[in-house]
């Protein structure tokens, strides 16, 4: 079997391959932050830090080409921890066992890290080759892109001269992107109001497991399941059929990431319990057979635990439960303007019990300032009716199209000249730091560029191997045909 480093373009795979061994989740940078200020510092190359932690290098134009606009390759240093439920990965600890399946890379039961880290292993490619031709060039990597984009937040003016960026944080082959969503996060908070459980009850733990999860932004069209809205609708159904209370409720773990899995405990009479079994049987097939073709592998597991001393009152839990299965989420408007692309969407990411609270956090997306502040005020009617406030936080700017963009248009003139054909210009429904790179630098020229990725933010995320190659031959190809400024 082929390991990372033999595949090509070999600078670029072993590149990655390091990256995976150096833990790098979101809000852990540390190690890989120093990994690449030494490896920078290793090849002669100028590197400095932020206040925030990004970090920039320079490299001089190769010979001739010192007339040419500046470029900025940017990427991001985190990755999305996501495993599945019977995996003991530490992704604080633990390297990333990335292998070849196939056409692919894949990883074992976690999140690959592709986003980003091919497009960072393909800045430092640039950097560390003798044979890529390009202007004066810079390389920024930023922190935290995946959980919160306080890089992109912190970015000061005076740090970068180049004119042009190129943003390496796309997933679709034969795609050039122009423009991409914006967003906010929403958090909701409930008081849990608990009362001792009275005699004569079992306690139960119900799991909602196997589903496929994904990118809360470039997947939201996919009908795929969230874990979360599925557990709460069916405790609705059961709770109008049987004397449940609930004791706990959990699920997802990132609002960028649909959730794969849910839990809940809870108390139920004795005499109804094999009622209640047969009622999770019939629940089951019913979802099985809704989701066959999308979600093939979801399952429910119902298990006895340790005996729960407190529950939720009914009054509180039938608060809680309504609201979230009200909540909005998936899909809510596509596109007038740019066929087939989701115009604003919400993922209710996390529900997770806190102390006496419970929290329940969303993800807003849309294209248009307009649309994310319609959904920011349907969230906050169902909350309100609900009698909890919602807060919103760390919004962040789309990225408006320019259609007339020069390097848009000399990566699509690169395109067609190597690949004998048209490719996509797209708008991404998924947050891009470019729209924030815009408040510092407003003169900036972008451009998004990258392999094929699927299922982005999961543990079935995957890179596809040929796609990485036309990547990186359209990535030197563009270097190469900046033209020299207009004096």
């Amino acid at each position: 079997m082929k390991t990372l480093a033999q595949l090509s373009p070999q600078p670029l795979w072993q590149i990655f391959a390091n990256i995976c061994e150096i833990p790098h989740p979101s809000k852990h940078e540390q190690k890989i932050s120093a990994w690449i200020l030494q490896w920078a510092k290793d090849k002669g190359l100028s590197v400095k830090e932020d206040a925030v932690g990004n970090l920039f290098i320079k490299k001089p134009a190769t010979a001739g080409m010192e007339d040419r606009p500046g470029v900025i390759l940017q990427a991001h240093m985190d990755m999305v921890p996501q495993k599945n439920a019977d995996n003991d990965h530490n992704f604080l600890t633990d390297p990333i066992l990335a292998y070849v399946d196939g056409d692919w890379v894949t990883a074992k039961g976690t999140t690959l890290g592709a986003d980003n880290g091919v497009g960072l292993a393909s800045a430092m490619a640039v950097l560390a080759s003798d044979d890529v031709v390009h202007g004066p060039l810079e390389v920024l990597v930023t922190i935290d892109e995946e959980a919160g984009m306080s890089g992109a937040f912190g970015l000061e003016a005076g740090w970068l001269d180049g004119d042009i960026l190129i943003n390496t944080d796309s997933e679709q082959d034969g795609e050039i992107y122009m423009g991409c969503a914006g967003g906010v996060d929403a958090s909701a908070t409930f008081p849990l109001v608990m009362e001792s459980v009275p005699s004569g009850y079992q306690s139960f733990n119900l799991s909602i497991s196997g589903l496929k999860g994904g990118h809360s932004g470039v997947d939201i069209h996919t009908g795929r399941a969230n874990a979360n809205k599925l557990l709460v609708r069916l405790l609705n159904q059961a709770i109008a059929k049987f004397d449940i209370q609930l004791t706990e409720l959990n699920g997802g773990s990132l609002r960028n990431a649909i959730p794969r899995e849910a839990n809940t405990s809870f108390v139920i009479p004795t005499a109804q319990v094999d009622s209640f079994k047969t009622f999770v049987e019939e629940h089951q097939q019913q979802i099985k057979t809704n989701l066959a073709i999308v979600e093939p592998d979801v399952s429910l597991l119902l298990i006895s635990p340790e005996i729960f001393a407190q529950m939720w009152t009914k009054d509180c839990q039938r608060t809680i439960l309504n609201a979230l299965n009200v909540s909005p989420n998936g899909v809510l408007r596509m596109s007038d303007d740019v066929p087939g692309v989701v115009e604003t969407s919400v993922n209710l990411g996390v529900v997770r019990m806190k102390g006496n609270k419970l929290m329940a956090l969303s993800l807003i997306r849309s294209l248009h300032d307009d649309g994310r502040t319609q959904v920011e005020e349907i969230l906050s009617s169902v909350y309100a009716l609900a009698g909890v406030d919602v807060t919103f936080s760390g919004a962040y700017p789309g990225w408006k199209p320019s259609t007339d963009s020069q390097i848009m248009n000399t990566v699509r003139d690169v395109f067609v000249e190597r690949f004998d054909y048209e490719p996509k210009i797209m708008v991404i429904h998924a947050g891009l730091e470019c729209g924030l790179f815009k408040t510092e630098y407003p003169n900036l020229d972008m451009v998004s560029i990258g392999p094929t990725i699927k299922f982005p933010h999961s543990p079935d995320e995957k890179v596809d191997i040929a796609s990485v190659g036309r990547y990186w031959q359209l990535l030197v190809a563009v270097l190469a045909a900046i033209p020299a400024k207009t004096r």
